[in-house]
């Protein structure tokens, strides 16, 4: 995971997404660094638009967290609110995660 926030670091600074920078900011963190991963997500990503993964990732997440504010659980209904809620969230998160996939073959 943490070789795909490095390349979305570099996308967000507007630098280079190459071999390079990706390993200097692997390095930087104190992860071990992995030449045939770093090379293998450069190559992901030669073809994706990252501006528009993360743009769709993040609408993905978003109805997550809509909630809707006049709602008021009655001690009758609040342990299945609660449980409808978590449920949602736990779909979201999944939705967001495929999203990622997706982003990075």
């Amino acid at each position: 995971m943490e070789y795909i926030y490095a390349a979305m670091i570099l996308h967000t600074t507007e630098q280079d997404i190459n071999e390079e920078n990706v390993t200097k900011i692997l390095e930087a963190a104190g992860a071990d660094v992995n030449e045939s991963r770093v090379k293998a997500l450069i190559a992901a990503l030669e073809d994706v638009d990252i501006e528009e993964a993360m743009e769709t990732t993040a609408m993905a997440a978003a109805p997550a967290a809509a909630a809707p504010a006049d709602t008021v659980a009655t001690p009758a209904d609040s342990g299945a609110d609660e449980e409808e809620e978590e449920e949602n969230e736990e779909e979201a998160a999944a939705a967001a995660t495929a999203g990622l996939g997706a982003l990075f073959g």
